[in-house]
């Protein structure tokens, strides 16, 4: 499934990729209802509308229904409309939340609107109703916020609560001192467990396996890695092997990672996510270094199921870690060969190897190539295209594409941040007068940015354009050092 640049599903895919998903639901009245709200994808597009119109054409609404499309929404990452849906339940028809709905929505608030204005709906919420799964859900906000001090005020409290009786609030601590290094306070929280007699589960063993692969701790991985193997009520798998060799490599251990490896493979037939472990094995046995293992694992790949477009960014990748492009050229061949929906970051994997080697008239041809084969209506053409000319420092070309990108994208969808972005900080750097106007005025009209925004980008552009001591303009408008 192809994404853009910025991570998004393009508008035209996402529709069709929702129209499998009124399986998930058992009746009719809510598959239809979905089959309403999932061609929205935008979050700028209210669903409210479509939710009073279903009651004015006389429809039911049942509250489970509703908590269903909710959950199905955040899967896709539609936070803002999953949280209206939230809001309209109780705003519109009047329905009960339960605490488990109100640790939904207080994570839907982070999401949409930050930790301020979670804090304030926790205060809202009544005594009674601030159970265990609204506490857990506050300390998981202020864990994601990276918000130390207050997640483990929010701890205590549990604790003095009574809620603190399962891994769950001790996994979300270790995991948010692992993020911030605090390695003392990681080993406090496992004596305490063991202290309570809290049972560490298969979750509290793969977060600690984590926080120890982060800070390069070996002595940390081959006990969790012991422990687990050894304890019966652990199931081992894939993920937990390729943690502790991403571990072992991140460290310059090869051979421990290896072993890993080849434990992991032996277990991929049990994997519920076949393509997501070849995906894994393929990265790390480039990472080990065994190209013969490589391709062995590529064959099984194709042997055992289609391939699609995923398998073969994942095989392009592992060999550019070898430095093989001329085996990533022969996979991307293959890839064109199968005909597969056009996904530009599949040539972009070549496009950005050849760059850095130097091969700028290789790189150019696989981007005319792929603008060709591709479709010139999608955003996604555009954006990749604007990506290879500031590469080479093209950045009228550059802006143009992006010009384009925006001009074919559905209403309400922005441009990849990334290129933007860099594309704003070159027209600062470069400061190529003429472009600059209608360039900052067509991201201010389609509400890509700010009118302040506009502003101040304006005013830097024309005082970086300004002559300072000790520089001259070039032929080419660049500044240059006498």
């Amino acid at each position: 499934m192809k994404l853009s640049l910025s991570g998004r599903l393009p508008f035209r895919n996402f529709i069709a990729s929702q129209k499998n998903l009124g399986q998930f639901f058992s009746s009719d009245t809510s598959q239809s209802l979905y089959k309403r709200i999932s061609p929205l994808g935008y979050p700028n597009i209210s669903v409210v509308p479509v939710l009073e119109q279903w009651v004015q054409e006389g429809r039911p609404v049942l509250k489970g229904e509703l908590e269903r499309i909710i959950i199905e929404l955040k899967v896709f990452k539609r936070f803002k409309h999953a949280l209206e849906i939230s809001h309209w339940m109780t705003d519109r028809r009047y329905f009960p939340l339960s605490t488990k709905d109100n640790a939904m929505r207080l994570n839907l608030i982070l999401k949409v609107h930050g930790l301020e204005q979670v804090e304030n709906y926790f205060n809202l919420i009544p005594k009674l109703m601030k159970g265990f799964p609204v506490y857990t859900a506050l300390l998981s906000c202020y864990a994601k916020a990276k918000s130390v001090e207050k997640a483990e005020h929010v701890m205590q409290q549990m604790k003095n609560l009574g809620f603190v009786r399962t891994a769950l609030p001790y996994n979300i601590l270790i995991n948010l001192h692992s993020q911030t290094g605090e390695r003392e306070k990681i080993d406090a929280l496992v004596h305490e467990m063991e202290e309570r007699g809290i049972y560490m589960d298969r979750f509290s063993y793969g977060i600690l396996l984590n926080a120890y692969a982060v800070i390069s701790d070996i002595e940390g991985i081959d006990k969790i890695i012991e422990k687990m193997e050894s304890d019966p009520r652990v199931t081992m798998n894939c993920i937990v092997y390729a943690s502790a060799a991403n571990g072992y490599l991140n460290v310059g251990l090869p051979d421990k990672a290896l072993a890993m490896v080849k434990k992991m493979e032996g277990l991929r037939r049990a994997a519920k996510r076949r393509s997501s472990v070849f995906d894994l094995l393929l990265k790390l046995y480039a990472r080990v270094g065994k190209k013969d293992d490589l391709y062995r694992i590529w064959i099984l790949y194709k042997e055992e199921g289609k391939i699609y477009n995923r398998g073969y960014k994942s095989m392009i990748s592992s060999l550019l870690i070898l430095d093989d492009i001329k085996g990533a050229l022969k996979i991307f061949e293959e890839w064109e060969s199968r005909n597969l929906s056009y996904d530009f970051s599949v040539p972009n994997l070549l496009i950005d190897a050849y760059c850095e080697k130097g091969l700028l008239g290789n790189a150019e041809s696989l981007v005319k190539k792929a603008m060709i084969k591709g479709d010139e209506s999608s955003a996604d053409c555009w954006y990749y295209s604007a990506r290879w000319y500031l590469k080479c420092n093209q950045i009228i070309m550059a802006v143009e594409s992006v010009k384009k990108a925006i001009a074919v994208s559905p209403p309400g969808s922005n441009p990849s941040q990334e290129a933007l972005n860099f594309c704003l900080e070159c027209l600062k750097r470069k400061g190529n007068s003429g472009i600059d106007d209608q360039f900052l005025c067509l991201l201010r009209d389609e509400s890509i940015l700010s009118t302040a925004s506009c502003d101040k980008l304006l005013n830097d552009v024309k005082v970086s354009q300004r002559p300072r001591e000790g520089l001259e303009w070039n032929e080419k408008n660049s500044f240059d050092w006498e």
